[in-house]
């Protein structure tokens, strides 16, 4: 991909960071990263995604990014704000001076996109596009674009795979929304090489924050294999649904490269050093994995034995359309971002379950007390693919 290799000028000093999304799971612990790393964090997000509660009759809170605060010791300036929404979205941008943007906002289940194409092409392309208008009117061109590896559809015997596998070739709406937003970064770089732009391309995240008080809260029907198993575990929900045990794997069940979603989170990180020490880096996309692919058995096993628990498993056959393996080749984003995977599978085990176990409700408290774009999206039950487990794509992933 069109690039402009990176120079020689100085660092830049950068404040203010303004993230999409930041109430979901991925944008909250990505929030706490950049608290930590020492930034100023506006984030904004719809609840379409994520837990939002009413505050005094009228305002409205995410209690994810309150406990991330209260784990930081730091504020976050929020707003109730969706992308679609321009002139909202242009008010809430020119309230800071914003340094770079990182961009999770988006619809993420894979079913519900082929039933509701219209939805995910308006919500994620059509925001995108607001937010980049916006970025350009406040001469903000710096921006870290949450990917995924479903661009790269079904990789074959292409494994472990690179960032120069082609993309393209999407099976779902969601993926393609993804993949069409590269595109469309790719050819605005082009038009105006004053764009910065990392394409951070997600595998699987898991786990939670080690303190068990964030993690992930879907409100929509489980789609995710771990938080399903935890629901399984913890006795909410009666079975855990594996389609297809009869790949050319290991156990027959599909592979994946989970990733621990704290690590993931330090890649954002690692990607906005990267943006201040090359100016000029132009367009870049990054894997983020851990380069080791893992049957769904030896994740449900594995998380039966840290948590001491037994699942009651389905087993059905294999979807059509679903693949058998993907994961990465991260050797690009330790030789040019510093970063690595540093956490096992264990660990994204032990932390979940620790989160699942304390807040056995998640975020969600009394739901008379919810806003009704996040408490309309409340299931109790759902059908789950577990072996097409490509990254949540959020508005707060």
């Amino acid at each position: 991909m069109d690039r402009v290799e990176g120079t020689s000028e100085p660092h830049r000093e950068w404040k203010t960071i303004f993230v999409t999304g930041g109430a979901g799971y991925i944008g909250s612990h990505c929030i706490l990263t950049l608290l930590e790393a020492g930034y100023t964090v506006v984030t904004v997000d719809n609840f379409t995604n994520a837990v939002g509660i009413v505050k005094d009759g009228h305002s409205c809170v995410a209690p994810s990014i309150q406990r991330v605060e209260q784990i930081t010791g730091k504020k976050v300036i929020f707003h109730h704000c969706d992308l679609l929404d321009k002139k909202k979205l242009s008010e809430v941008f020119a309230e800071q001076k914003i340094d770079c943007v990182i961009h999770f906002a988006a619809m993420k289940a894979v079913g519900e996109s082929m039933q509701v194409p219209f939805l995910y092409y308006k919500n994620n392309i059509m925001g995108t596009i607001n937010l980049l208008e916006v970025m350009a009117e406040n001469n903000c061109h710096e921006f870290v674009f949450s990917s995924s590896c479903t661009v790269y559809g079904d990789p074959g015997d292409a494994l472990p795979i690179t960032e120069e596998h082609p993309t393209g070739g999407v099976t779902n709406v969601y993926g393609r929304t993804k993949f069409f937003i590269e595109e469309m970064l790719k050819d605005i770089y082009n038009a105006d090489k004053r764009w910065n732009i990392v394409l951070l391309r997600y595998f699987n995240p898991v786990g939670a924050h080690p303190s068990g008080i964030i993690g992930e809260d879907p409100t929509k029907p489980f789609a995710n294999l771990m938080p399903y198993m935890a629901q399984v575990a913890i006795g909410t929900k009666p079975s855990l649904t594996i389609f297809g045990t009869d790949y050319e794997t290991e156990d027959g069940t599909g592979v994946r490269d989970y990733i621990h979603i704290m690590d993931l989170a330090e890649g954002h990180v690692a990607a906005l050093s990267k943006l201040k020490r090359e100016p000029s880096l132009g367009l870049k996309a990054y894997n983020l994995g851990t380069g080791k692919g893992v049957t769904v058995l030896q994740l449900v096993h594995t998380f039966e034995r840290v948590t001491g628990t037994t699942l009651t498993l389905d087993l059905k056959d294999r979807r059509e359309g679903d693949i058998v393996a993907m994961y990465a080749d991260p050797s690009l984003a330790e030789k040019e971002l510093g970063w690595t995977a540093k956490r096992s599978i264990e660990e994204m085990c032990r932390d979940f379950w620790k989160w699942q176990t304390q807040n056995p409700t998640g975020y969600r408290g009394d739901v008379s007390h919810m806003i009704p774009a996040a408490k309309s999206n409340l299931s109790e039950s759902a059908t789950v693919s577990l072996t097409n487990g490509n990254h949540s794509a959020v508005n707060g992933h």
